[in-house]
């Protein structure tokens, strides 16, 4: 037999749930490039990770490395041997290496001269000794954050390790890896099947495992099992669940053996905001709430064990007794903030601190109520209430219920402003300010919600900046990245005619004397550029039309996405790789142009037809390109830029643009700077590859 299945199983402590895929996927792609690089064949690599377990399971692998010829090349002839025709050292030692003689040895000549050739014949290992180094470096490799040690060993891993597991077939490796030897030891569950037990062939480790330890191996399979039982469970009810992303691949992480099962709290916890109660369900029980038809939270949530039990109820009372005093804290959080308006907690944010530096969070309201009102006004909003959301921006940072459950700062701000009688689009503000608070997070709903975002954002961004703590590499712990790309897509997507540095210096204005950086506009302008680099790379645009644009640096955020629109869209088109040549050289010729250019064309001085015509052309689209330019029809601009092509072409066949009268010389360039200044009204086509 020439193939033969492989699976490596190492049995740990429960591994860290998040990190389980990462540390799954990792193991086998890692082997897989060890497999690839010993140019040992294989059809298909597995991988398999359960909260106690990782493993690959490698099917179709060769038993051994094809055998294989290799040249190796000795020393150059006149160096193997002197004059006597004896043999040099250096050839002696480099047969010696090769296990020949130096007679031996054949020649290989080429036009640069004749050397000494062996030519060897490399005998393919045995995968059998060749798996257990590469499983080593597999493991090795992982993304482990921080190792750690146990008992009184030195070896080092994420979490204790147990057992170790090799079998290529039914063979069992030798192999010492993290101090383990590799035996047939394979563990269960720890309450359920077998905990202990001999795995026979490497083929039959799922179903093995399965049946004799009630362990699911599989990660995916366990995640289907648990999406599709949460699902039901709740249909069942009469709702829906709430199957978040996240939650349902860390349930995965944590369950071996899953087993859906629904639990039920008191309807007078409903009183409470949905979005507290799911917070502690999800968060702190990896709990999965259920909604009615209409959306709203039922009193049902669905959860996950890691046992079947003989009396399941026992089970559901237990976590819905754990969770009772969890929603009890919440009740008792909603109804005492209730007791004080929002308003009236302004006085505490002098006590919390923004950054010390730049004062407390009360004096960061008021800035963002300031900035809030001057965007609101800018982008025909309500002035006066988007002040008032700015200056309330904060206050429920210092409720119980915030300040218990964090991830609830904003939505508890909106409810309890519904509650003190404030207008609804100030309350949704406060919720919506955060917004957008990850890559692909819808943004906020209304305008006083975006200008209050933007105030917040513009505020953070000019206050870090203008004490000189920019970001450096991967360390941002003011996360000016994601609120500079927040920025960028609300003032974007919304279509807001907002220019980048009067907010900024708005902002900077707003600080008085704190800020002692003086060249933090440039860098924050800088910076907010910058992330229309990733960003749009991200949406697919070419790096090319990027840098056309940014070459032109537009300022106003939409104008800048029109700018995209439109040069992606010209890229397409027959004319434009031609023209974008016809740019570059024409910026080429300018570069090295040492003198001043008249700023307009004299039409007596254009003698040949090609000039002629390419003059005529530039003066009939410059008229019909103004008001193209003044409303950023940017598209329709570079369509009529296009018909340029061959005008442009003749132009450069047929005309001598540095001829040797000065007069004739100068009116060319000129000639060629208008038709370079039509094209950089938009960006810098030039650099299109």
């Amino acid at each position: 037999m020439s193939e033969q299945n492989f699976l490596v199983e190492l049995g740990t402590e429960e591994l860290p749930p998040k990190a389980l895929r990462s540390l799954g996927t990792a193991f086998a792609d890692n082997l897989k490039q060890e497999l690839t690089s010993a140019d040992l064949p294989f059809s298909q690599v597995h991988w398999y990770a359960a909260p106690r377990r990782l493993a690959v399971y490698v099917t179709g692998l060769s038993l051994a490395q094809a055998d294989k010829q290799v040249e190796k090349r000795g020393p150059a002839v006149q160096a193997a041997f002197d004059a006597d025709g004896n043999p040099t050292k250096a050839a002696q030692g480099w047969a010696r290496g090769n296990g020949i003689d130096v007679s031996q040895a054949s020649r290989l000549k080429t036009d640069k001269g004749e050397w000494l050739m062996h030519i060897a014949d490399i005998k393919g290992q045995a995968a059998a000794e060749l798996l257990p180094a590469m499983v080593e470096k597999a493991l090795s490799h992982l993304p482990i954050p921080k190792a750690m040690r146990w008992g009184d060993k030195s070896i080092q891993f994420i979490r204790p390790v147990h057992t170790l597991t090799l079998l290529l077939g039914e063979q069992l490796l030798t192999a010492t890896i993290l101090g383990l030897e590799s035996a047939r030891t394979i563990r269960g569950h720890r309450f359920m099947g077998e905990p202990e037990f001999a795995l026979d062939h490497a083929d039959n480790y799922l179903q093995t495992l399965e049946n004799t330890g009630k362990v699911l191996a599989d990660f995916e399979r366990r995640k289907a099992i648990i999406k599709d039982g949460v699902a039901k469970a709740a249909a069942a009810a009469g709702g829906i669940a709430d199957l978040d992303a996240d939650l349902l691949e860390e349930v995965t992480s944590l369950v071996e053996w899953p087993v859906v099962l629904t639990a039920h709290f008191e309807n007078n916890f409903l009183e409470v905001p949905a979005e507290a109660l799911v917070y502690t369900m999800k968060g702190d029980q990896k709990y999965f709430p259920v909604y009615d038809a209409a959306g709203n939270l039922m009193s049902t949530f669905i959860f996950v064990t890691n046992i079947e039990s003989k009396d399941p109820s026992q089970i559901i009372s237990g976590n819905e007794k754990v969770v009772r005093p969890r929603l009890s804290d919440a009740q008792f959080f909603f109804d005492n903030d209730r007791k004080a308006t929002l308003a009236s907690r302004l006085e505490q944010l002098d006590n919390v601190l923004f950054q010390q530096q730049l004062g407390s969070v009360r004096e960061k309201s008021e800035r963002i109520s300031a900035l809030s009102g001057f965007i609101a006004a800018a982008i025909g909003a309500d002035q006066a209430k988007a002040e008032r959301a700015g200056l309330l921006s904060k206050c429920d940072l210092v409720t119980d219920m915030v300040f218990e459950f964090t991830d609830t700062q904003g939505v508890m701000g909106m409810h309890y402003a519904r509650h003190d009688g404030e207008d609804e689009a100030v309350a949704l503000a406060l919720k919506e300010q955060y917004q957008p608070r990850f890559s692909g997070d819808e943004l906020p709903s209304q305008d006083i919600s975006a200008a209050v975002a933007l105030a917040d954002k513009l505020d953070t961004l000019v206050g870090i900046f203008g004490i000189g703590q920019t970001p450096k590499g991967d360390k941002d712990p003011f996360a000016l990245r994601r609120a500079a790309l927040g920025a960028l897509r609300i003032i974007v997507e919304k279509g807001y005619n907002l220019d980048l540095p009067i907010l900024i210096e708005q902002a900077r204005a707003l600080y008085g004397d704190k800020l002692s950086n003086a060249n933090a506009a440039d860098e924050i302008l800088d910076f907010m550029l910058g992330r229309f680099r990733a960003w749009y790379q991200d949406l697919g645009y070419g790096v090319d039309v990027i840098q056309a644009v940014l070459a032109r640096r537009p300022t106003r955020p939409a104008d800048f996405d029109a700018r995209m629109k439109a040069v992606s869209e010209f890229r397409k088109l027959d004319a434009a790789l031609a023209l974008a040549a016809a740019n570059k050289r024409v910026g080429n010729i300018l570069a090295k142009f040492d003198g001043e250019i008249p700023a307009q064309v004299n039409p007596a001085l254009l003698q040949d037809d090609a000039e002629k015509a390419l003059a005529a052309q530039l003066s009939e689209l410059s008229a019909r390109l103004t008001p193209l330019f003044a409303n950023a029809d940017y598209n329709s601009a570079l369509n009529e830029l296009a018909t340029l092509r061959e005008s442009v072409d003749n132009f450069f066949d047929q005309v001598m643009v540095m001829a040797d009268d000065e007069a004739l010389r100068l009116n060319r360039l000129s000639l060629l700077n208008q038709l370079r200044n039509l094209f950089l009204q938009i960006a810098d086509i030039s650099l299109l590859q």
